[in-house]
């Protein structure tokens, strides 16, 4: 990716539209990154949450939110990040994305201190990955080589506080509770062997 120009004909398009070509060239050339460094690192790892962007083989677009506890993103080295997947829905669209087509979107927001960060780049999923023991309650590890790292305006960014983790996003020493749409009727019987809703009475 990093070999392949920063801007296609469709976003030319519109920079020349508007008369901004001059200046997104200009962030290019100084806002644009292909390596993590201490800032990076540190918007990142104080993130609870982020957006992962993956595209199936044929180009359909998938979002999805993913979230844990501050650290759950990690900077692995210059070049790569890391993240644990926890158990979700079962459908495994982000995953099952990668593994068919690796490239990938990640955007961090700060709503504290309003931040924006983009990570572009390939990303690969891990079954016995080093890190699997220092993340409690993860299936997998994803790790992401990053091709562009670069900030994005915050100026519309809303200031939010946070309230509360969610008490579901895993810890150490702590069982997590059984989220409520896993012990409805309509979805208990279809649920994975040793799923722990398949021990709480259905409503």
């Amino acid at each position: 990716m990093a070999d392949t120009p920063m801007y296609h004909d469709g976003m030319r398009y519109y920079q020349d539209r508007f008369d901004t070509r001059r200046l997104a060239d200009r962030l290019e050339q100084v806002r644009h990154d292909t390596a993590f460094n201490n800032n990076h690192r540190k918007i990142i790892e104080r993130s609870t949450f982020f957006f992962l962007a993956t595209t199936d083989t044929e180009g359909w677009p998938d979002c999805s939110y993913k979230g844990g506890l501050p650290g759950f993103v990690r900077v692995a080295d210059e070049h790569t990040l890391a993240f644990p997947s926890y158990d979700g829905n079962g459908m495994f669209r982000s995953l099952g994305n990668i593994r068919v087509n690796p490239r990938v979107g990640m955007l961090f927001i700060d709503f504290e201190r309003p931040k924006r960060l983009r990570v572009n780049g390939t990303a690969s999923v891990h079954e016995d990955d080093s890190l699997m023991k220092e993340f409690p309650g993860a299936q997998l590890i994803v790790r992401v080589r990053a091709e562009r790292v670069f900030p994005n305006c915050p100026r519309y960014i809303h200031k939010l506080d946070l309230v509360q983790h969610s008490e579901y996003s895993p810890q150490p020493n702590v069982k997590p509770p059984v989220p409520e749409w896993k012990v409805q009727a309509d979805i208990k019987d279809a649920l994975p062997a040793g799923d722990a809703a398949l021990d709480v009475e259905s409503e």
